[in-house]
């Protein structure tokens, strides 16, 4: 697998490792079916791997850094998230988790983007990892925060930079204005933009993209599928958009666009994964993969060609710039 990087951003492979599912994103998720598909990604080239205290409240991590153990650590890149602590709750431990992950409310998320914060969440992302060095650590869904994070919390990543407990520093959001706000104004080597870089909304293309490639910044492009409504050939009735259900419009500009691809032989997801990796900022598509399938018809969309003649229709329908 093909990897990219820029001058401040390590060598990533094109297809990323999204860690969230394996933290039991929406349902549970057996041990070793997680564990199946890490290691069907590493057979596949893949050597960049993603996740976050926040996926299933440490659960991901854990499940990571144990199906990663034994690999060449100099062999794969790893990234997990700063911004939101887990402290014990032993009221809620008899509870599920009520923000989308099927796990036992044991502990709770603290939102703290103090140098404190960061360091701590830091320190015990290491523990749950059983590693004793991260290679990219992103301020986590800042959105409601971005004083302290523009501020203490980039601080503090960068000190723990200086020091080498973490290569390279950024945020990831599910926005694109903040993330360019942090590539214009703070020390910042990659940033993750999650669902705003896909065939069906471009808005990082506007400033992220311009700034990062002027200031040498790598841009990780995640939630290629939207949530679900790019993920199938054709995008079923109860196709999910950004979490919800797809607006009718959506579905239909999405259906626009399968018809055009499969015009030249190729489908929706495919195109999809594709899309990003045309503009030299993304260094890296991230995907979230659950089993060892998904991993395996990740690889095949990824080894897909796209004709030219594909983003030519695209452009001329409308539907995709240029």
């Amino acid at each position: 697998m093909r990897t990219r990087s820029t001058t401040r951003t390590p060598a990533l492979t094109e297809i990323g490792f999204g860690g969230a599912q394996i933290g039991n994103l929406s349902r549970a998720v057996h041990e070793d079916v997680a564990r199946g598909a890490v290691d069907a990604a590493w057979d596949a080239g893949i050597r960049y791997f993603d996740t976050a205290p926040h996926y299933g409240l440490g659960l991901s991590e854990r499940r990571l850094g144990a199906a990663l153990r034994g690999r060449p650590r100099a062999d794969y890149v790893l990234s997990t998230k700063v911004g939101r602590l887990l402290v014990d709750s032993p009221d809620t431990a008899h509870l599920q988790d009520d923000d989308g992950f099927a796990v036992p409310a044991a502990v709770r998320r603290r939102w703290d983007f103090s140098r404190d914060g960061i360091l701590r969440s830091v320190e015990e992302s290491l523990t749950r990892l059983g590693l004793d060095r991260i290679d990219i650590a992103y301020l986590h869904d800042p959105d409601e925060h971005w004083e302290a994070a523009s501020t203490s919390g980039v601080g503090a990543l960068i000190e723990l930079r200086d020091q080498g407990v973490v290569s390279a520093v950024g945020a990831g959001m599910n926005q694109a204005g903040m993330l360019a706000d942090f590539v214009e104004r703070c020390d910042v080597d990659v940033v993750m933009v999650a669902g705003r870089y896909t065939l069906l909304d471009d808005a990082a293309a506007e400033r992220l993209l311009p700034l990062a490639a002027e200031r040498g910044v790598g841009v990780v492009a995640a939630a290629v599928y939207n949530s679900g409504l790019l993920s199938a050939p054709r995008p079923p009735a109860d196709a999910t958009y950004d979490y919800s259900t797809a607006p009718a419009e959506l579905r239909e500009r999405a259906n626009a666009i399968a018809d055009i691809c499969e015009r030249h032989g190729v489908d929706l997801p495919s195109a999809a994964i594709a899309h990003p990796l045309r503009r030299p900022e993304v260094v890296s598509v991230v995907v979230g993969l659950r089993t060892r399938e998904q991993v395996e018809s990740t690889r095949e969309r990824y080894r897909t060609r796209i004709p030219a003649s594909v983003w030519a229709e695209l452009s001329a329908a409308g539907l995709v710039a240029a």
